[in-house]
């Protein structure tokens, strides 16, 4: 649930089916009081030009809407004796356009582009601002995009300590030779574990490119890396040789590889 304010009403919508809905109770009472909003939405639903826009919408966008009975509603429509609510409306035709909540955020709500059409009809004016204050909540949405990157990493981390190992070893376990090596840099020490190689090595297998290693690692590398980092410090901290150390961040690197290169999450993160 989540409101705006348009011209100094509340307006709530809410998540539906993953799409966005419009509170047309909250609409109808910036026109009247809250006893009539009601019979607002039940006059307008029952106009003609209301049941072409909405049944329109339910063809395009719900394969199991009930055509025959909604031209049933659109022959009747404009008799005297002609009444429909919402309520009947949903369940008559099985359309999903709209929806009837109870409880604390109870009302009518619609999917943003009914309830659009829904404000034209109360005020053209007050639909105006109602777009801008809804677009205005999308954008404060996306800027949360970022925290939401941040916490579905959160997630990937706790599951690489719970889930089990994976057959498949990745990256490569390093030989003898590379373990006893002695590494001036400690950023190379993580890059061996991780990549299995040194910035150097792969700046001469790679003269063309910009940048460094890190710079072309994907999403799976780069969470991988950060705790890589941080166990490193506390290896240092235990005063722990180098050769042991790398031995163990190499250890580390493919268990959580293993785990990573099939996260669900990770993919979607790849994806955006």
């Amino acid at each position: 649930m989540a409101q705006i304010t348009v011209l100094e009403h509340d307006i709530g919508t809410i998540k539906y089916n993953d799409k966005d809905y419009i509170s047309l109770t909250d609409i109808a009472n910036s026109k009247e009081n809250e006893q009539r909003a009601a019979d607002i939405i039940k006059n307008w639903i029952r106009n003609r030009g209301t049941l072409e826009f909405i049944g329109t919408w339910e063809k395009i966008y719900n394969p199991d809407f009930k055509v025959v009975k909604f031209d049933h509603f659109k022959m009747s429509s404009g008799l005297p004796s002609f009444v429909l609510s919402p309520g009947k409306w949903i369940k008559e035709t099985s359309a999903v356009g709209i929806v009837v909540k109870s409880g604390r955020y109870g009302g009518t709500y619609a999917h943003k582009d009914i309830a659009f059409e829904f404000a034209s009809a109360i005020n053209p004016a007050f639909k105006l601002y109602l777009i801008k204050e809804f677009q205005r909540l999308k954008d404060s949405e996306f800027e949360q995009l970022g925290w939401d990157i941040k916490r579905n990493l959160t997630k990937i981390n706790y599951r690489i300590h719970t889930d089990a190992i994976k057959e498949t070893l990745i990256p490569k376990l390093l030989k003898s030779s590379q373990i006893g090596f002695l590494y001036a840099n400690e950023a190379d020490i993580l890059n061996m574990a991780l990549f299995g190689m040194t910035a150097k090595q792969w700046k001469a297998e790679n003269p063309n490119l910009k940048g460094n290693i890190r710079d072309y690692a994907n999403v799976n590398q780069l969470v991988c890396l950060a705790n890589l980092e941080s166990l490193n410090a506390h290896l240092i901290n235990e005063n722990l040789p180098q050769s042991q150390r790398i031995e163990k961040l190499n250890k580390v690197a493919i268990h959580q590889m293993s785990i990573l290169v099939n996260d669900k999450t990770i993919k979607q993160l790849e994806q955006k």
